[in-house]
């Protein structure tokens, strides 16, 4: 990612983002950076229009849009960095975080989980130690008399 502006993101092995579909915006950021932060354009906003994008098929779109829910604005997922001093380095950083959430939000789901029952073991020492514990309790007890 030295490149910076005019490099693709990689998001997975098979899907990765062209430099044409992303708008970078930048502008100053708070925070470190010497008298340098109030001349330098280090905050960088990534975004990228998916729902008009033809790059992602209707199946992953729709799953990738239930997923991302809130960080949709009009179809556009839009991601801000500013942790770093340089724009380089935020420019790196929000192609980073943009390729993370949408490789997650395209992610096939997890298998179910089948649910089993403990075993009659467990179970038994499970049981074994909670009479154990209760009598150890009781023997604390003082006698009422």
């Amino acid at each position: 990612m030295l490149g910076g502006v005019l490099e693709d993101v990689r998001v997975n092995d098979r899907l990765t983002i062209p430099a044409a579909e992303l708008s970078w915006r930048f502008s100053r950021a708070s925070g470190p950076g010497g008298q340098g932060v109030n001349t330098t354009d280090s905050r960088v906003e990534l975004s990228w229009d998916m729902l008009g994008s033809d790059l992602l098929p209707t199946m992953l779109k729709e799953r990738a849009v239930e997923r991302l829910g809130a960080r949709l604005v009009q179809g556009v997922v839009t991601i801000t960095a500013a942790e770093h001093r340089s724009q380089l380095r935020n420019r790196e950083a929000a192609a980073a975080r943009l390729a993370a959430l949408v490789a997650g939000a395209v992610a096939p789901p997890p298998r179910a989980r089948r649910a089993t029952k403990p075993s009659r073991g467990s179970v038994e020492r499970r049981i074994a130690e909670k009479k154990r514990r209760g009598q150890i309790k009781r023997n604390r007890r003082g006698d009422m008399d």
